[in-house]
């Protein structure tokens, strides 16, 4: 496994480019000639509109699609502030590599291969043969941020790294749309620390019952969160060193996949909440990187919406979803290819020989 370094990491971030606005003008030309009314697809027809400007081409091809479901376990488990134990992790990510999670029934009907990596679990863990584990494991599991730093900041830059490689990889292998899903027990709670000193807001705004927590167990969750960001919230300078402090190896390697996205020009769907944290965290560290992403769904946790307004991303669905594992991600990924094919396909007004519609102004 490559050993990453935090100056090779920014880098590669230097080479990132602002999306191609020619792509972009031809691809939004398309959409006025497509026989419909003009933007009656929405946010559909700006999301084919900025892969456009990622692709550098109007002619819009996802190729394969893919899924990275970054896996890691978080030593904040010990404060009790979930549910269920921390083998639950390596449980559920073995069900993944065998097929058998939700995430990976609902990839098989969307057409979209499911990639399992071990970042940081805490045990040694066994794969299946249908979506086999791809192993990075950088450390087992992160230590408890209310008593140490998570992590240490070599290891933030190792696990991005290992996100920027993954995407740099399935690019190299036709995959031209990723999805970011992620399984780790107690990841609600680093995601929701991270989003608190990312964007400097109160604990108790960001923070819900992640897999369902009592009334008791979410007062402990946000008073664990509260003492972590008074006890590291003076010291972090940057993404990385907030990631250090409160993250897990999970949400900084998907950090790494939305960068490498931006590296690679893949564009890359944000999943719900903890996506949309690690969404955040890239942007820290590179504010071009939201261009590369397209929002899956809006989450029901208390801070959904509020991430990805942060990112100047629009959800293509509201459905109340909190599952997690990219399951948001891979349901939008069909809506997107219906978008496509309308796209592609579609007569345009010259074609079946009627006026085309007209920007006339007023409300929509």
């Amino acid at each position: 496994m490559k050993e990453w370094k935090e100056s090779e990491v920014k880098k590669m971030l230097e080479g990132i480019r602002p999306l191609d606005q020619a792509a972009m003008s031809q691809a939004k030309k398309r959409w006025s000639q497509v026989a419909k009314p003009l933007n009656s697809l929405g946010i559909l027809e700006e999301d084919i509109i900025r892969i456009a400007g990622i692709q550098e081409s109007h002619n819009v091809d996802f190729g394969k699609k893919g899924l990275l479901i970054l896996c890691g376990d978080n030593g904040i488990v010990e404060e009790g502030v979930t549910q269920t134990g921390q083998e639950v992790t390596g449980i559920v990510t073995e069900n993944m590599t065998r097929g058998d999670s939700c995430v990976c029934l609902m990839a098989k009907k969307a057409g979209v291969n499911v990639f399992p990596v071990d970042v940081g679990t805490t045990g040694d863990l066994v794969s299946g043969s249908t979506y086999p584990l791809i192993n990075r494991k950088i450390a087992r599991g992160t230590r408890n941020f209310l008593r140490q730093p998570a992590m240490t900041r070599e290891q933030v830059f190792q696990a991005i790294g290992i996100g920027i490689d993954l995407a740099g990889d399935l690019k190299a292998k036709g995959y031209g749309l990723l999805a970011t899903g992620e399984m780790g027990i107690g990841n609600t709670t680093t995601s929701s620390a991270v989003c608190s000193l990312l964007l400097n807001l109160p604990v108790h705004q960001v923070t819900g019952r992640g897999a369902g927590l009592s009334d008791q167990g979410l007062a402990r969750k946000i008073q664990v969160i509260e003492q972590a960001v008074e006890k590291y919230g003076h010291s972090c300078r940057d993404g990385g060193d907030v990631l250090s402090s409160v993250g897990g190896f999970d949400l900084a390697a998907m950090a790494g996949v939305f960068l490498g996205g931006a590296i690679w020009r893949i564009p890359v769907l944000v999943d719900g909440f903890i996506s949309a944290v690690a969404a955040l965290a890239a942007k820290s560290l590179c504010p071009l990187a939201p261009e590369y992403m397209v929002a899956s769904h809006v989450s029901s946790e208390p801070a959904g919406l509020l991430t990805l307004n942060a990112l100047g991303l629009k959800p293509l669905i509201q459905a109340g979803m909190c599952l997690g594992e990219g399951t948001g991600a891979v349901a939008a990924v069909p809506l997107l290819e219906m978008a496509l094919e309308v796209y592609r396909s579609m007569s345009t007004f010259d074609e079946i020989q009627v006026e085309p519609y007209e920007e006339l102004g007023g409300e929509k």
